[in-house]
């Protein structure tokens, strides 16, 4: 019996495709197709990125019939390419991590070459990219939140400019930016009187009672420097809120087709509708994409991370740093926890005994995460469990092992009628 040959290679998935390295003036394209005996041919060209360079780049690549691109993830540099792309072939985005070249002989054309070359042979890993309405929700969304943030900072700063004057209104109110601390603003804004029957007129509901420490939390040091600045922070302020009331409103009118989905979401426990709308902006309403829970939630670094060697394992620590989707979730976590009687909350004390705070919001988001997928891929509604299931978990899982040492010791435990 003759011994079989040992014919294991790397098997080609993709004859013909292209790898390109992109730049912000320049992009290195290396293609390989077959030749007339089935060779392997490669053929390299350079390109701009001027949107005409970029269609001279794909009548190149149709005319030689390349079903599949590849390219890096830097910056954004890929999107001008991608969106010339979109539609005509498969674009796979790659993370710039996973396809590192040896080290030596590092230039343009020679990464170009190794991003085909790891491409046809099908050893390249592509990041999500959702089709074209979610990524102009998720714009949106994540301008909307940078706006939030900008807003809550200039907030702040006239925080401190009140302090720096002797203004001590937000000591008296609870929120400097209601409709009493507005009104008190305004009236600095203006030089108006600051008569204490002027302050009275101008607090509302209950902080009428209190309008002579407002009066007093307004006599300070105001002066006309102090004046000039606070009326560039609320212009600046105004403008912030009306760009974020844009958004919102831009966003309910492209979202209407998915109220269902957003009502759904909305039943998760510290998940409001503008929550909503920046979970499916970021991952999209059908998760074709993911295959199980566990893939999103790995995907959004909300599970640790294996690394294991000879045996031993070593920091779990997740290889994603930073990711939207992961603030978000931890943001609505730490709201989740806040329902009293939720499951949620009893399992964030449970473990945060044990693990620590941080830990502990992240193992809440990490759940929460597996509900949203439930609730997008399944069309499920969200159910809460309650604070007592873990209790029940707890005594019967208790109640086994008292029933288990009984037994050993040849007694049997009979229940207590009650």
């Amino acid at each position: 019996m003759t011994k079989k040959a040992d014919t294991t290679f790397i098997q080609i998935i993709h004859p013909v495709c292209c790898g390109i390295d992109v730049h912000k003036k320049k992009i290195s394209a290396c293609l390989i197709t077959l030749g007339e005996h089935g060779q392997e041919l490669h053929e390299i060209r350079e390109f701009g990125t001027f949107t005409v360079n970029l269609l001279e780049m794909k009548k190149w690549l149709t005319e030689n019939n390349c079903p599949i691109l590849a390219m890096e993830s830097t910056g954004v540099y890929w999107r001008p390419v991608h969106n010339v792309l979109e539609g005509f072939m498969e674009v796979i985005l790659v993370n710039a991590r996973h396809i590192k070249n040896v080290p030596g002989r590092k230039t343009d054309i020679a990464d170009s070459k190794w991003l085909a070359g790891l491409l046809r042979h099908g050893l390249l890993k592509g990041s999500f990219i959702p089709p074209k309405e979610i990524r102009q929700w998720r714009e949106l969304t994540r301008l909307r939140r940078t706006y939030t943030e900008s807003l809550a900072d200039y907030k702040r700063r006239v925080h401190k400019l009140f302090e720096t004057a002797n203004i001590k209104i937000d000591s008296v109110v609870s929120d400097l930016f209601g409709v009493t601390g507005r009104n008190l603003i305004s009236l600095l804004c203006t030089e108006s009187d600051l008569s204490l029957n002027n302050i009275k007129s101008n607090a509302k509901r209950g902080l009428k009672a209190k309008s002579v420490e407002l009066h007093s939390s307004i006599q300070g040091f105001f002066e006309d420097h102090h004046r000039f600045l606070l009326v560039g922070l609320m212009e600046t302020i105004a403008g912030f809120e009306d760009r974020i009331s844009g958004i919102t409103k831009r966003m309910d009118s492209l979202t209407a087709d998915n109220r269902d989905l957003l009502a759904r979401l909305d039943e998760v426990p510290g998940i409001d509708k503008k929550s909503a709308q920046s979970i499916v902006s970021e991952i999209g309403i059908t998760l074709d994409e993911f295959k199980s829970m566990a893939a999103l939630a790995s995907w959004a670094g909300l599970c640790p991370g294996n690394n294991e060697s000879a045996g031993k394992r070593k920091s779990g620590r997740t290889s994603v740093r930073s990711h939207p989707l992961k603030t978000i979730l931890i943001e609505i976590a730490w709201a989740a926890i806040k329902k009293k009687g939720s499951y949620y909350r009893a399992k964030y004390f449970k473990l945060k005994s044990r693990r620590g705070a941080k830990k502990a919001i992240v193992a809440i988001a990490h759940r929460i995460s597996k509900a949203i997928y439930n609730i997008i891929k399944h069309g499920d509604r969200f159910m809460d469990l309650g604070e007592e299931y873990l209790g029940v978990k707890s005594r019967q899982r208790r109640l086994n092992a008292i029933t288990k040492q009984a037994k050993q010791l040849g007694y049997d435990l009979i229940p207590a009628e009650v």
